[in-house]
């Protein structure tokens, strides 16, 4: 019966992607090519000369997220930006068939035929908007003496051109120039090289630079230096490269993609740095704190004392103080009248100048006064009080000999003194909060004078401005007796930082796994990390970033003994540890327990990934037992995986057991690694190393209940030091076992031995042999070799002869199969006779096969 195959009906079916939708909403001001039609970009670039394209996924979370902030940037410059998002997965889209993107989303900036500028930063809409802004004007133009200051001044690389635009609004040169600002876009996002455009002779002479057309590139360490005409062509690529090659930047910004990055480690290998946390606004007109980082770090490179830099930093000085009197003189009024309205205080540091006869005994002065309420942030961050409000609260207070230490506080908490006060050279004292009696009508009617120094006026007498460390108003005294300079500190030490900053809108969890606060109000942190030293230092969170901080901490890890305090991370201190059997010590707690002079200390290194140390727990908890009755010492341990420890204290593996004595912690001694860790040695170790252990007399003040429970435990402690000794003697007997046991095999092994060194002269006897039998018989072979050479010559001549004739051979035979056809045909007709000719090749042939047959019988060897 045949197979009957039969075949289903139902097909295979795969359900077709549903169709895209929208991307963007209706609304929106970005021109949403959902459906992937790159070919409609090319009519739209028309409208605008600078327009931005986005290619999107529409399932990429990156995507999703970034398309808000496009939305914002877009609302913003759409009437001078064209916004288009392309959906570029869409698979019958023209954009994934000609598009070969590896990650999305992508945005690529188009000005004026130029491009794409592909924009690689974060993706928000503040440095979106600075990234278009920058490629809308490429070029800063410069006109004014002051503008050329703040363009020297700022602390990335410039370059600067000089045109005339009095004959030609385009001047020969000046596209390249422009051309070139977007190839330094191009290939670097963040723009570290800014370009400008010098438009006034006058200002152009202030740099030295007199011929038109001139690229110039300003240094503020090394010599500025002028585009090589005669060597290079001008160029827009040329440039851009020049610049790049000879740029010199102190001030580096780091933006890692994620928190994965290895942009910081790479970084940190360099050598120390500073890393500095700030929250950064690029479309901010001002940057107050970068100018103040810029001027620090002007100063700490400063070898040479650059007439150039010098005049950078007097620029920067005046237009800071000219700031100041603006904001100075905006807020005044509301600074006097909330003066008084305080309900929060907040703590400055004073320290009086060496003149004043108070600096004699106390010269340094926390003095708290009330935070004003609705004081902008451009005004006071955190809880630091204003330049004017210390005036007045010091003009309040005066701080003479006979009431300074009336001001002593115990109530309020010194949260505010900076850490680079030396302890061995000043002496702190806190003071107290000033309470005003005054109403408002009062206030009113005080004049700033008055108000300012109305207390000394009352006494008559003229009292001196005390300086304050951390103002930031240059009209105050400064402290030039006690004041470091910073200037050139990179090149009078071997530890020469790198400046790094980050912003801490977008990386402040670097922050803080470098020990920022995470509950921070204000995200602002600077840590020095040298990984070569392996140090790490971090600036007090309780001071305010700015430069007398940044100065100060940068002046203290350059000394050669820095006063500094290295970082150490800590655990969580446990609650309750007083019925514990094993202390646990941290960060914290380590000075205070195991450094305490009055005890004997044994410490526990360990970890929770140590296998080792989770199986000597017990034997660890059995001797904590049987000392735990004592005072005079103390069992503890220390995770050291959450807990730093100064190099000193610590170990190089794991589980490490180190021993403490009383009044001896300098002669710490460590539980040796080749000793079993047992309970009895480990007993032996502490008697061995303790010194007069404090014995508590356990019937003192103890009921009869108390007593019989101690007798019962010290029972317990008998037996088991009773076990532990049975099972010490076991261990010996086993251990004289294996050593006759060993010794049995020491002998045999000696025999062997002897037996081995006899058989191995034996064997160097047959191989000495063995070598002579080897010569002869590659003397016969060489002898063979030659002999079958010569045979294989002859055979070869053989061989050809042999050939040759097998060739005749077979054209004879051809030749006498003719001839005997035509014998054939000549004898039934008629008989012909043999030519002459024919009849003589015969002849001849049969002549040469006779030679040849003799030749070969003779010839030939027998084989």
């Amino acid at each position: 019966m045949p197979d009957i195959h039969v075949k289903s009906r139902a097909k295979d079916v795969v359900k077709m992607a549903p169709p895209p939708v929208r991307f963007f909403s209706p609304n929106s001001p970005v021109i949403d090519l959902y459906m992937g039609q790159l070919d409609q970009v090319e009519r739209y670039c028309h409208v605008s000369e600078v327009y931005v394209i986005l290619f999107y996924a529409p399932w990429c979370g990156e995507s999703i997220s970034v398309r808000e902030e496009i939305d914002q940037v877009a609302m913003k410059l759409q009437d001078q930006v064209l916004f288009i998002a392309v959906n570029c997965w869409w698979h019958q889209g023209k954009c994934r068939k000609q598009m070969n993107l590896f990650y999305y989303p992508v945005i690529h900036l188009y000005q004026r035929r130029f491009g794409p500028i592909e924009y690689k930063g974060p993706l928000t809409s503040a440095y979106i908007h600075d990234f278009i802004r920058r490629v809308m004007s490429p070029l800063q133009y410069i006109s004014t003496h002051s503008i050329l200051l703040d363009f020297l001044s700022h602390y990335e690389p410039g370059v600067l051109g000089y045109f005339e635009f009095n004959s030609s609004p385009q001047p020969p040169g000046y596209l390249t120039l422009y051309v070139s600002a977007l190839h330094a876009l191009k290939r670097d996002y963040q723009g570290t090289i800014r370009f400008g455009v010098i438009t006034s002779k006058q200002v152009a002479e202030k740099i030295s630079v007199t011929n038109p057309g001139t690229i110039y590139m300003h240094r503020h360490f090394n010599s500025s230096i002028i585009f090589p005409h005669e060597v290079l062509n001008v160029t827009a690529v040329n440039i851009y490269s020049w610049a790049f090659e000879n740029r010199e930047t102190f001030i580096h910004w780091l933006r890692p993609h994620g928190s994965k990055s290895l942009l910081l480690n790479n970084e940190l290998k360099k050598g120390p740095a500073l890393l500095l946390f700030f929250p950064f606004s690029p479309l901010a007109e001002k940057q107050p704190l970068i100018e103040k980082i810029t001027e620090v770090a002007l100063k700490y490179h400063n070898c040479n004392n650059s007439k150039s830099v010098h005049r950078v930093l007097q620029h920067m000085e005046e237009a800071e103080q000219a700031d100041h009197k603006d904001q100075a003189t905006d807020s005044f009024a509301h600074v006097v009248e909330s003066f008084f309205q305080m309900r929060k205080s907040c703590c400055n540091t004073i320290m009086l100048p060496q003149w004043n006869h108070i600096s004699q005994i106390l010269n340094i002065c926390e003095l708290c006064i009330n935070q004003t309420v609705g004081m902008r942030p451009s005004v006071v961050h955190l809880r630091q009080c204003s330049s004017i409000e210390m005036e007045t609260a010091l003009g309040l207070f005066y701080l003479r000999k006979r009431t300074f230490f009336h001001l002593r506080s115990n109530t309020v908490e010194c949260s505010n003194f900076l850490s680079y006060y030396s302890p061995f050279n000043y002496y702190t004292v806190c003071c107290r909060t000033f309470n005003s009696s005054f109403n408002s009508e009062q206030i009113n009617a005080f004049t700033p004078s008055e108000l300012f120094f109305s207390a000394e006026q009352k006494r008559g007498v003229i009292s001196d401005s005390f300086p304050h460390v951390e103002d930031r108003v240059t009209s105050l005294l400064e402290l030039h007796l006690i004041q470091s300079h910073i200037t050139g500190l990179s090149c009078n030490t071997n530890k020469t930082l790198n400046f790094y900053l980050m912003d801490s809108n977008l990386h402040w969890r670097f922050a803080t796994r470098l020990g920022a606060n995470e509950s921070a109000q204000v995200q602002e942190f600077a840590t020095i990390i040298d990984l070569l030293d392996e140090v790490h230092y971090v600036l007090d969170q309780r001071q305010i970033l700015d430069k007398s901080s940044i100065e100060n901490v940068i002046k203290n890890y350059s000394r050669t003994y820095s006063p500094l305090n290295r970082y150490l991370i800590a655990g969580t201190m446990s609650q309750a540890q007083e019925n514990y059997l094993i202390a646990e010590v941290t960060t914290q707690t380590f000075d205070s327990i195991v450094l305490d002079a009055e005890k004997n200390v044994l410490l526990l290194y360990y970890t929770q990934w140590c296998g080792f140390c989770t199986v000597l727990n017990h034997v660890f908890i059995q001797v904590a037992r049987l000392f735990h009755a004592n005072d005079g010492i103390i069992i503890a341990r220390i995770n050291v995986a959450k807990n730093d420890l100064p190099w000193e204290y610590m170990v190089d593996r794991l589980p490490t057991i180190l021993f403490f004595p009383r009044n001896r912690k300098d002669l710490s001694v460590k539980y040796p690694e080749d000793l079993p860790f047992t309970v009895p040695n480990l007993v032996r170790f502490i008697v061995l190393h303790s010194t007069q252990l404090v014995h508590q007399d356990p019937f003192q003040s103890c009921n009869p209940d108390c007593i019989q429970k101690a007798a019962e435990l010290q029972k317990d402690r008998i037996s088991q030091l009773e076990e532990e000794l049975q099972r010490l003697r076991a261990e010996m007997q086993a251990l004289h076992q294996v050593e006759k046991q060993l010794a049995l095999q020491l002998s045999v092994a000696r025999q062997e031995e002897h037996q081995l060194k006899l058989h191995n002269r034996a064997l160097e006897e047959k191989n000495e042999k063995l070598k002579s039998h080897n010569e002869k018989l590659q003397d016969l072979y060489n002898q063979r070799n030659a002999e079958l050479a010569e045979t294989a010559e002859k055979l070869s001549e053989i061989t050809a002869v042999s050939e040759k004739l097998l060739k005749e051979n077979a054209l004879l035979k051809t030749y006498m199969a003719s001839i005997e056809e035509l014998l054939e045909e000549n004898t039934y007709p008629s008989s012909s006779p043999i030519p002459a000719e024919e009849e003589s090749l015969l002849t001849s042939r049969s002549e040469n096969n006779a030679e040849t047959e003799s030749f070969s019988s003779h010839d030939t060897p027998t084989l």
